[in-house]
């Protein structure tokens, strides 16, 4: 029995960063045997151990073979016989199909430390076309590896657009696409992810409403870069930079899909795009496992985005409404991540990305000072129906004052 170290742990040593966990490849063993040793099985498709004190993955060397379309249709064999080398020729990428030796030597049969070292994000072999989970997998290392100046090579791009007019991505399990989507969204140069995605044309099958929005302009007057798509992609980046929670930057991605479905003899304007967003960012929440909270927040973004950037304008009351519609007194947290997000809006755009935006603490000030409204102090004496009247009224007034002191 022989073990190596594989995978990303070796990839990430050797460039210089540090790896979360590490993977161990068994050779030369059966599952029997390393449950003897004390090893807990764990996973369906094939046979991965958990060490009975690191607590680190150990899988058997495995090949596959390709029985139906999609992620799942694979057949393994993990027999004793199975070599090192046989192992690693079924990984998507050769930066990640090196292995190491107990004695710390490299094993890497298909030019793995080349391309590391040219920065070449490349397909081990034309078996990477049997599993489209790893077009998504492509995107995102490009995304993560962006700022060591990675590229994908010629030959695995137009093999990734292959599998997309093959229908392959079409196969995919919406948890897989979820789960790959949202460790981009959580990761740095997130943009990258998105055009890859749509150089190979699987923006299109797994995101249309994200897809549609580029080539539609925008007033120029508003958005020096005119395209939407370009827009979303620099609020992205607008986002990466202000906030680390994955709501914030779901909410940015899907901020303005109701621009992709505006009729076309209403270019460029864009009225009524923010209920229109909210249609189909619910769309993609039924689509996709989108997590409760990205959903919520995307939604007010959508909603009410356009009131933010319009917050030194607005009436009292309306700013109240704003308040009240996003929930924000029960949900203080979620209305900040809402003012981080349409900052992010604000400054994504051509030229205006060092912006000043006021509109976030006008808002943020109106809040403060309608939550110190003491509402105990206002029910006080009144029937209880009237209550909810009362305190909105000592809010309202509380917003007007504040205001007032900024004119």
């Amino acid at each position: 029995m022989h073990v190596y170290l594989v995978g990303g742990a070796v990839r990430d040593e050797r460039l210089g960063i540090p790896h979360r966990e590490r993977d161990w490849c068994v050779v030369g063993a059966t599952p029997e045997q390393l449950e003897a040793l004390g090893y807990r099985r764990v996973g369906k498709d094939f046979p991965v151990f958990l060490h009975p004190e690191t607590r680190e993955e150990y899988a058997l060397a495995r090949t596959e073979r390709k029985t139906a379309p999609g992620y799942h249709g694979f057949a393994f064999d993990y027999s004793a016989d199975v070599s090192i080398e046989d192992d690693l020729r079924r990984r998507d990428l050769t930066i990640n199909a090196m292995a190491q030796d107990e004695d710390g030597q490299l094993i890497d049969p298909y030019g793995g430390l080349k391309d590391l070292d040219a920065r070449i994000l490349r397909h081990v072999s034309d078996a990477f076309a049997e599993d489209p989970v790893r077009i998504l997998r492509v995107a995102r290392f490009a995304a993560r590896f962006h700022r060591f100046g990675f590229t994908i090579a010629p030959e695995t791009l137009a093999l990734m657009r292959d599998m997309v007019r093959a229908g392959e991505v079409d196969a995919l399990v919406p948890d897989r696409v979820w789960k790959e989507t949202e460790d981009a969204l959580r990761g740095s140069n997130i943009r990258v992810y998105f055009e890859v995605l749509r150089d190979c044309g699987a923006l299109d099958v797994l995101f249309p409403e994200i897809n549609a929005l580029f080539g539609i302009p925008q007033p120029e007057k508003w958005h020096p870069e005119i395209d939407t798509g370009v827009h979303v992609l620099m609020v992205l980046d607008q986002a990466e930079k202000a906030s680390p929670d994955l709501d914030v930057r779901f909410a940015a991605l899907v901020h303005d899909l109701g621009k992709g479905a505006t009729p076309r003899r209403h270019l460029p304007s864009h009225a009524g795009h923010e209920t229109r967003g909210c249609k189909l960012i619910r769309r993609i929440a039924e689509r996709l496992p989108v997590p409760k909270a990205c959903r919520d927040l995307a939604l007010l973004v959508s909603e009410f985005h356009t009131h933010c950037h319009r917050a030194l304008e607005l009436r009292d009351e309306t700013v109240l409404k704003v308040l009240e519609k996003t929930d924000a007194f029960r949900r203080p947290d979620r209305f900040e991540k809402f003012i981080v997000t349409c900052e992010a809006d604000a400054r994504g755009r051509g030229g205006l990305e060092n912006r000043e935006y006021p509109q976030a603490d006008h808002f943020r000030g109106a809040f403060a000072a309608a939550s110190a409204v003491n509402a105990a102090a206002v029910a006080a004496g009144l029937d209880k129906s009237k209550i909810p009247a009362a305190l909105r009224e000592s809010r309202l007034a509380a917003i007007r004052d504040y205001r007032r002191t900024l004119r």
